[in-house]
């Protein structure tokens, strides 16, 4: 999909949704396909365009009513998306539901859609359709993404742009790398991206919290190709584990650590700290710096029983963190 197409569909989704009644044909026309004129051809390309798009909401669930757009005239026809079936009822997840969605919900709180949604309702706005923003919550997003890297790279994705950035590993100093992303993968708590490095001509990954400094998009845009049937949750999957990994042993406190749970090769009830509360034993086997990593962003619910070296890892990034807190 183009980006002037996700605009549009952007634009056309408001429109219909904030809506307070329903819109006529020729207002969303002028709102939101402004680049086919009024003859034969324009009329003829506005409405082929019109119905894809519709279609492409209706795939994702919305629910478009047509009905009168003018209250004098039965002949003028309009469309709206009703927020009474838009909006979800009542859902009730098992932890294990909502320990996905809680994950899932890390991405879209984001300076990317914020600016493309705010561009809309202006476009919106220009064209003199009146739009009610309390009826756009059904549709607000609530994921975050808290790498400086993370926009940047959306948008390089988007437009098929290469970038280069300085990437750190371990407490070297920073290389200066140049890539062809492909995709954003969220993996065990971190985000990664994934794609063609240009200069050792192979397909990797790249952790963005270990990318230093702005990156920079260079070229043109569409400047490459992402290579067909390329799954990047499962490229970065495998390119991210291939690290030797350890036997860990985990204290999870009952009903948290859903994730570490699902990959745990033993889970044993019953463990009691010094103060009686309970805990569960964790086993599995994870490379030690992603699982520290991982460890840290369940804060007081996931403690380290062994191996050392593990309990070693999460404790020097603690103590990281309150270093630079402090400063």
């Amino acid at each position: 999909m183009t980006q002037q197409r996700a605009e549009r569909l952007m634009n056309l989704h408001i429109m219909l949704l904030g809506a307070t009644r329903f819109v006529s044909k020729d207002a969303i026309r002028r709102a939101c396909y402004p680049e086919h004129p009024h003859d034969a051809a324009g009329d003829e390309a506005f409405e082929r365009a019109f119905e894809r798009d519709k279609d492409a909401l209706r795939a994702i669930g919305a629910v478009i009513e047509v009905g009168n757009a003018d209250a004098y005239f039965d002949d003028e026809v309009g469309y709206r998306i009703p927020t009474e079936q838009t909006s979800l009822p009542e859902v009730r997840l098992e932890a294990d539901e909502a320990a996905v969605l809680g994950v899932a919900a890390q991405v879209w709180e984001q300076a990317t859609l914020a600016k493309a949604t705010s561009r809309a309702l202006a476009k919106l706005k220009g064209q003199g359709v009146e739009i009610d923003p309390s009826r756009l919550e059904v549709i607000a997003p609530a994921i975050r993404a808290d790498e400086p890297a993370f926009e940047p790279l959306w948008d390089a994705v988007q437009r098929r742009r290469q970038v280069s950035f300085g990437y750190q590993r371990g407490g070297a100093a920073p290389e200066p790398r140049r890539l062809q992303p492909w995709g954003l993968v969220r993996s065990s708590g971190r985000w990664y991206v994934v794609g063609h490095d240009v200069d050792r001509g192979e397909e990797r990954v790249f952790r963005l919290s270990r990318i230093l400094g702005p990156v920079k998009a260079t070229g043109k845009s569409m400047a490459y190709d992402v290579p067909p049937g390329t799954d990047v949750r499962a490229m970065a999957h495998r390119l991210t584990s291939s690290a030797p990994s350890v036997r860990a042993e985990l204290l999870v406190r009952p009903g948290a650590g859903v994730g570490l749970r699902r990959r745990a090769e033993s889970v044993t009830a019953g463990a009691r700290d010094v103060d009686g509360e309970p805990w569960d034993l964790l086993v599995l086997h994870a490379a030690p710096d992603v699982l520290a990593d991982e460890v840290l962003t369940h804060g007081p619910n996931v403690v380290v029983a062994g191996p050392d070296d593990l309990r070693g890892a999460v404790v020097e990034r603690l103590r990281a963190v309150v270093a630079g807190g402090a400063r």
